[in-house]
């Protein structure tokens, strides 16, 4: 990949709520955060959220928890605050960020992908280790494997909100399938009273065997539970693993 612009985090952000509305997370979040009581060993009524990013699955969860959130992107915080005057957001990279504050829960979410080296994912699992409380736990999901990567896969979807309507395409692509990152190169169609204009915005994300992120997560500390993640609006019979840490007592 020539270049890693992530339009999406900065100059298009704007978009973000329309082609991906809070809405849309409900489902998603309630899951979380049910297995996330199931498995936290302390009752949980705070939760740090590591690459919120414009807090949409926070809109659902400060209704049950105290949310505060991280992210690299000032652009996205600016979202997420407008979205939840009641959450805190802090700008961080979730591989280094340390807070000096521990909470019952942690959410590692999908900004996870943007780990690129198995340094920067064991580096993100230290910092969700690091700032739970003992008998806390965390959650994730594992979007990609090498093991079930698909090349040239393509998803799309329409979205509008007013006058204002948005097109856009995803494309996947591992130049190198001996590495560690795949290509996901977005297209953005924005028609605002139906003038048009078009954004190429490319994105490198890291991908690495489930069996790697399960070690990882065990050598940070944690005891790992795994469970099939799958929300209504996936296709009939996906799911993604989604693996659970507890910090031990």
């Amino acid at each position: 990949m020539d270049n890693d612009t992530r339009l999406l985090y900065g100059p298009v952000s704007w978009i973000w709520p329309i082609m991906s509305p809070p809405e849309h997370y409900v489902e998603e979040a309630t899951l979380y955060l049910d297995y996330l009581k199931l498995f936290a060993e302390i009752p949980v009524r705070t939760l740090l959220d590591l690459g919120c990013g414009g807090g949409h699955n926070d809109w659902t969860l400060k209704k049950q928890v105290d949310v505060t959130g991280i992210d690299i992107s000032g652009d996205m915080l600016s979202l997420a605050k407008k979205l939840n005057p009641e959450c805190r957001y802090l700008e961080g990279d979730m591989s280094k960020v340390r807070l000096g504050e521990l909470f019952d829960v942690v959410l590692l979410h999908d900004s996870v992908n943007y780990m690129l080296t198995s340094d920067d994912l064991k580096a993100a699992f230290r910092t969700c280790f690091e700032h739970l409380k003992p008998g806390g736990a965390m959650v994730t999901t594992v979007e990609q494997t090498p093991e079930r990567f698909k090349q040239n896969s393509v998803n799309h979807s329409k979205e509008s909100k007013g006058d204002i309507e948005i097109t856009y395409f995803e494309h996947m692509y591992d130049p190198d399938p001996n590495d560690t990152t795949y290509e996901s190169t977005f297209v953005y169609l924005i028609r605002r009273a139906g003038k048009l204009e078009s954004h190429i915005d490319r994105h490198l994300c890291g991908i690495f065997p489930l069996a790697s992120w399960i070690d990882w997560m065990k050598e940070a500390g944690f005891q790992v539970h795994q469970r099939p993640f799958t929300h209504s609006d996936y296709p009939a019979g996906r799911s993604e693993p989604m693996l659970i840490g507890v910090k031990p007592k």
